[in-house]
């Protein structure tokens, strides 16, 4: 951009990076100065005082539907690269409060234990820990009495570092912008809710021997979806691209051609109750007005 950041006036905040990025870049390309600013683990989008009015009809356009082609072909063809006002700090930290401000104790508590469990797997506790953690042999009320764990414990089990790897950095993404948007106890009712629902039906299909946070991911995958189409004020978005592909990778695991196994009935189920928690939460318009 040109000019310096104590020139533009605050626009409008959202909580996902990406977007006030995206957004930040295309008001560059339509020539109106604009920057990023991290206030209160929010990201501030700023713009040109004169041209303030005109960035706001902008935005509203754009926050309809934020991945439209033409915000990304614009955003690529700017000449400048949006600046993150901060005060000068190292790649790392600002690597480190980046990643802290996107999530939540309840996101990264998730993260940190997937990490942790994996971590002593590949120490040598694999089986150890597997047979600590996995569902229950049997379905009873003794077994659940014995170790009531076992109804959550496969999602934080994960058998490879693709396979952790790729589900935690769905679960940081999707999970802190639901947790930062919807609040701690909306993203633990989901994590509860998906992971019981995704591990008792993949148990029922195939027994007790799986684990990940797959089920979870789709949950929130579903949630964010549908939170996108019926309360799109809320920030909640993912491109019809990304939607596509998750649900193409859904379908492919059930007519079996993928080199590995896959706990396709997880995915499935958890993929439905994220879609389910989020329409009780926004069918109704009454009960997501902004407060």
């Amino acid at each position: 951009m040109t000019g310096s950041s104590h020139s533009l006036q605050p626009l409008v905040s959202v909580h996902q990076h990406n977007i006030a990025l995206l957004f930040s870049n295309y008001l560059i390309s339509q020539n109106i100065e604009s920057a990023v600013q991290i206030e209160d683990e929010q990201f501030v989008i700023l713009c040109s005082p004169e041209r303030y009015e005109q960035a706001r009809e902008i935005f509203n356009e754009f926050i309809e539907n934020p991945h439209d082609v033409k915000y990304q072909q614009a955003a690529w063809q700017s000449s400048e690269t949006t600046n993150i006002v901060q005060n000068g700090p190292s790649f790392i930290s600002t690597f480190k409060q980046q990643f802290l401000a996107h999530a939540g104790v309840v996101t990264l508590s998730v993260f940190a234990l997937c990490w942790l469990i994996y971590l002593g797997s590949i120490l040598g506790w694999q089986m150890t820990i597997f047979n600590e953690i996995h569902f229950f042999n049997k379905l009873s009320v003794a077994h659940f009495f014995e170790n009531p764990f076992r109804l959550i414990g496969p999602v934080f089990f994960h058998f490879s570092l693709l396979h952790i790897a790729f589900n935690t950095m769905w679960w940081w993404q999707l999970g802190g912008s639901i947790e930062k948007v919807m609040g701690k106890a909306e993203l633990i009712q989901l994590f509860l809710l998906s992971a019981i629902v995704s591990n008792l039906g993949q148990f029922i299909v195939s027994g007790p021997n799986f684990g990940g946070l797959s089920g979870v991911v789709y949950a929130v995958v579903g949630y964010v979806w549908w939170a996108g189409w019926l309360a799109p004020e809320k920030g909640l978005v993912l491109s019809k691209a990304i939607i596509g592909f998750l649900l193409f990778w859904l379908l492919l695991g059930f007519v079996d051609v993928l080199p590995v196994k896959m706990a396709n009935t997880a995915h499935l189920l958890g993929l439905i109750s994220g879609c389910f928690l989020a329409w009780l939460r926004f069918a109704n318009p009454a009960k997501h007005i902004e407060k």
